[in-house]
């Protein structure tokens, strides 16, 4: 596998489904099956790592890629998507489990090629809703099944949201940085994790070390990680990679714009383009996976 850091120096030098009474209830239409969205989780132990600008950026690249890609902000509690691309949307997740809104009613698009689901700050449990606001919930997110790749943008920490969306998704990403509490609340929501996939070779499980000094101290936290979620969980985390440390991204989040925006070729946005490669190159590890068993997982849970 072709070492980060020197690709980066590369690039530098160049410079250039649903519970199953709902299912039967309402089949999925055929383009639903046909199509093959990637669902990626994006998650951290605690707040404050880069989780929410990560996500963010992920998708502007996987857009550039002509990748059709939206971001929902599931964070429950505090939605801040769009205050990353300077967006005051009218409406969120709010009003469609409120079935007073559509998906497509409040599904957003932005300048930087994605769309985004506005969160519903302040709605801390799905699990609240009632059965009909729940399938109907269901049927507004097979709405957004058209499209390439969905990125869900969680809370931080460990809640019952954040795990339904965990296992919900073809791929998680675990963000953390350097630093040991954020190191230890990333093992403690692997762990949460661990107990709660009965298998565990579903979810491609990745973790990514954000605002590092060089690819030592990335790659040192990493092995870290992975060696003990492998020994003590019996759990198979992937290094995908990580994202130095460049003042760009805290100018951009001052300017209410996507650090990939502002300086696509900075440090930390080639961090994120290699990010993306890699994962666009490998599959998703089950078959029949998507929103079709995104749905099934999530609402099995509520």
């Amino acid at each position: 596998m072709e070492d980060q850091a020197e690709k980066l120096r590369e690039m530098m030098r160049k410079r250039s489904e649903v519970s199953a009474s709902a299912v039967e209830k309402n089949p999925p239409v055929k383009t639903w099956e046909q199509k093959r969205s990637r669902i990626i989780t994006v998650t951290s132990g605690k707040g404050g790592v880069g989780k929410t600008n990560i996500a963010v950026n992920i998708a502007i690249a996987y857009a550039r890629l002509g990748k059709k890609v939206v971001v929902m902000d599931a964070d429950l509690g505090l939605a801040n998507v769009n205050v990353m691309l300077g967006l005051i949307p009218k409406y969120n997740l709010f009003h469609v489990m409120r079935q007073q809104k559509t998906m497509k009613e409040i599904l957003e698009e932005t300048e930087y090629g994605i769309s985004i689901v506005a969160g519903a700050s302040g709605l801390s449990k799905i699990a609240n809703l009632t059965e009909e606001q729940r399938e109907n919930f269901i049927q507004e997110l097979i709405t957004l099944s058209n499209t390439d790749i969905l990125i869900i943008d969680t809370s931080a920490g460990v809640s019952r949201n954040v795990l339904d969306f965990i296992i919900a998704a073809d791929d998680a990403i675990i963000v953390t940085t350097p630093e040991p509490t954020a190191i230890t609340d990333a093992y403690g929501i692997t762990k949460i994790i661990a107990t709660e996939m009965m298998d565990k070779t579903e979810i491609g499980l990745k973790l990514v070390v954000n605002r590092v000094k060089s690819a030592e101290e990335a790659k040192k936290v990493a092995d870290r990680m992975i060696n003990i979620a492998g020994q003590f969980l019996n759990l198979k985390i992937e290094y995908l990679g990580f994202i130095y440390d460049d003042p760009v991204v805290s100018q951009a989040v001052l300017r209410t714009k996507p650090f990939t925006v502002i300086e696509p070729k900075s440090k930390a946005s080639l961090c994120v383009q290699h990010l993306v490669e890699r994962m666009d190159k490998t599959e998703v590890r089950h078959e029949g996976g998507g929103f079709a068993l995104m749905v099934k997982r999530f609402f099995n849970r509520t």
